[in-house]
């Protein structure tokens, strides 16, 4: 940055929030996936050249402005928990990058406790968040992997689900209203909780990941804190049993606030490590259940009916209560594995579930076979936490012995996996976002029609482009 461009983005948030320090540079210099923990034990690698800090909506405002007028790639930055590069420092055709953090824009901006709705500053944390709803009786009740660190902005922008979704919905079904900043205006949404006054805008800024404008408060539903809580864990023989179960509970409803079916890799090598589960369950493969709210015995009993009919057998609480408590943990091991020469990464994907097995296989085939193309083994665990009536998600953990260029090794394992998802039926995307790193596969899921669209969007609300460039449109496309 020029000593003009500092100047001016100190008037717009005060000199103190405009950071050039190497540390600051460096913790939003990407997200936290594998390959940026990777590139961060690099000796070289690219940063913003500030880390600005706003406090609110208008101070938002004015920073795009001096992007706009300066030619200043802005990044927006939540709790900095993206795993598909929509952190990368891209300046694209601008002279400079600032990293956006959105983290002073936290708190409960205002409650609705009769319609059951709050309004979050998008910087809030997950946990600031149950935090300040629950001094009212009240919770969100999203609880996403990232949760300690992921804030209600990123959410919004990245179209999260969270482990309690068959419950609560995903993020975007909680979403009833929302702000944004973008270069050309400011936009408030969601008049009332229900609508026919043309297309619903918000659902265009839901999953936008930064590139049409910055969101600074969402207005979300919020409902009261569970009173009781009740753990049942399920073995299956198989990996298409436990499916089939999940199937009957999806299609019936009101079933468990949390359900999730782990595979036989993933059922060995996570449950059985708490020492608790017997030698048929670690052979098979399980399922945890958690249920919440009220009408618990009644859904209980459905819901064990359907999962006994598809060849379950109850295997106690100890299971799901040790699953949950060890829930927030797994991705802050990769650091270790890393150091000790063993590449581990996640990917998901979704689909109906007539094309649930055909799409698993697609994707372990993939993942397996570019591993041995780069001559390392590799283990792949795979579990569905996320259903619908429709179908599920599925979500695959790798873990490969690469001790030479694991970034290098893993480039072209992505892509093949990126090829096999797609030509499999299923998503680029269930709710890890599309970033920079599945950019260049999206227009095959939603057409050139579809590209069109975000494209005319992003020039409409974005003319200079100065916002997240090469996200989810990728650059090529900006023109």
């Amino acid at each position: 940055m020029t000593a003009e461009d500092h100047a001016a983005l100190s008037a717009a948030v005060g000199p103190a929030h405009v950071d050039v320090t190497t540390e600051a540079r460096i913790r939003h210099a990407g997200g936290r996936s594998t390959p940026d923990l990777l590139r961060r034990r690099e000796p070289d690698q690219d940063a913003p050249d500030a880390v600005v800090r706003p406090a609110h909506h208008d101070e938002v405002r004015a920073c795009l402005d001096v992007a706009v007028a300066r030619g200043i790639a802005v990044i927006p930055f939540g709790g900095g928990t993206s795993v598909v590069g929509a952190l990368d420092p891209e300046r694209g055709a601008h002279h400079a990058v600032v990293s956006l953090d959105l983290r002073r824009l936290s708190g409960l901006v205002r409650l609705d406790e009769v319609s059951g709705e709050a309004v979050l500053a998008a910087g809030t944390t997950g946990p600031e968040a149950e935090a300040l709803l629950s001094a009212h009786g009240l919770e969100l009740g999203h609880f996403p992997q990232s949760f300690r660190y992921a804030t209600i902005g990123g959410f919004a922008a990245a179209r999260s689900s969270g482990q309690n979704s068959a419950g609560n919905g995903r993020f975007d079904t909680m979403v009833t209203g929302i702000r944004v900043a973008t270069p050309t205006g400011d936009i408030e949404l969601g008049r009332s909780p229900g609508s026919a006054a043309g297309p619903d805008l918000i659902r265009v800024f839901l999953g936008s990941e930064g590139i049409f404008g910055v969101i600074t408060e969402v207005r979300v539903r919020v409902h009261p804190i569970p009173r009781e809580r009740v753990f049942e864990s399920w073995s299956f023989p198989d990996f298409t049993s436990g499916v089939e179960g999940l199937r009957r509970v999806a299609q019936q409803g009101n079933g468990p606030t949390v359900i999730r079916l782990s595979d036989e890799a993933e059922t060995a090598v996570s449950l059985a490590q708490v020492g608790k589960i017997g030698k048929v369950l670690a052979k098979g493969t399980s399922v945890v259940t958690v249920y919440e709210g009220e009408g618990i015995d009644e859904r209980r009993t459905r819901v064990s009916a359907h999962l006994a009919a598809a060849g379950g057998t109850s295997s106690g609480t100890g299971p799901a209560e040790d699953w949950l408590k060890g829930r927030f943990d797994g991705p802050y091991l990769r650091d270790s594995l890393l150091d000790a020469g063993v590449f581990c990464e996640t990917l998901e994907t979704a689909t109906t579930w007539t094309n649930l097995q055909t799409l698993r296989s697609a994707v372990e085939t993939a993942l397996k076979g570019g591993f041995s193309a780069a001559g390392a083994k590799s283990y792949v665990m795979c579990h569905v936490s996320h259903i619908y009536p429709t179908g599920a998600s599925l979500y695959f953990t790798v873990l490969a012995g690469v001790r030479a260029d694991p970034l290098g090794a893993w480039e072209p394992v992505k892509a093949r996996v990126n090829d096999a998802i797609i030509a499999a039926g299923g998503t680029i995307s269930h709710h890890h976002a599309v970033g920079r790193d599945h950019a260049p596969w999206l227009s095959q899921e939603i057409g050139e029609t579809g590209m069109r669209i975000l494209s005319a969007i992003k020039r409409e609300l974005d003319p200079a482009g100065i916002l997240n460039p090469g996200a989810v449109i990728p650059l090529e496309r900006n023109d």
